[in-house]
């Protein structure tokens, strides 16, 4: 079994999805599942957690773990999470954050006695030999100002439009919303006007290519 802790209000949950998705897809063996802890306060909302998993394609099933419960037992540390168990309930593999996929991939394969090539990195920062450059933190609420990163993502909800950049970004449900993508790590100034009807919860970076 290949278990996740996720949170569809988070970019790296969100960053992680194409790889589980195709996991799920790929090895008939493999039980995947999905722990949805809230991290933002949107994502304390059940029916906007079963909203989101139709809304992302995920077929396999999602636990709502909204009190944390088995967040604390298994002392988890962030999003995402993977834990990978084999068929006697042994942990043979864990990884915390976004990365690692090809590591993963190879420990299912392992588990389930079927090497083949693994996925190709779905990202170029995502490849193992990716040199990455260090991005800015994380900013509670809205944000405008400087910063470094390969991609920019706001949390928000409620309905109406944010404009980025002189740009208009739609807003319809609750989630994390991509607003910059770069190619690579980008030093650079964000402008975010938050409409009439959206709050913003946080302004995320996402680590890019070293220049």
């Amino acid at each position: 079994m290949l278990l996740e802790f996720w949170d569809f209000c988070r970019p790296q949950s969100l960053r992680t999805l194409a790889y589980m998705r195709a996991w799920n897809e790929r090895y008939a063996g493999l039980t995947v599942v999905g722990v949805h802890t809230a991290g933002f306060l949107p994502s304390r909302d059940d029916d906007a957690v079963r909203d989101a998993v139709a809304r992302l394609d995920i077929e396999y099933p999602v636990a709502l773990d909204s009190d944390l419960e088995v967040w604390e037992q298994y002392g988890n540390l962030g999003w995402p999470a993977r834990y990978l168990f084999d068929q006697r309930g042994m942990l043979l593999h864990y990884h915390y954050g976004e990365g690692g996929y090809e590591e993963t991939e190879l420990a299912i394969q392992e588990l389930l006695s079927s090497p083949q090539p693994v996925l190709a990195p779905f990202r170029p920062e995502e490849a193992p030999d990716a040199l990455l450059e260090p991005q800015t933190d994380d900013v509670e609420g809205p944000y405008s100002g400087p910063y470094t990163a390969g991609g920019v993502w706001a949390v928000l909800s409620g309905s109406g439009v944010v404009e980025v950049n002189g740009r208009s970004v739609p807003v319809d449900h609750p989630g994390a919303y991509e607003l910059i993508a770069h190619e690579c790590s980008t030093t650079a100034e964000l402008a975010l006007d938050v409409g009439a009807g959206v709050i913003c919860h946080a302004v995320c970076f996402t680590p890019g290519l070293a220049g």
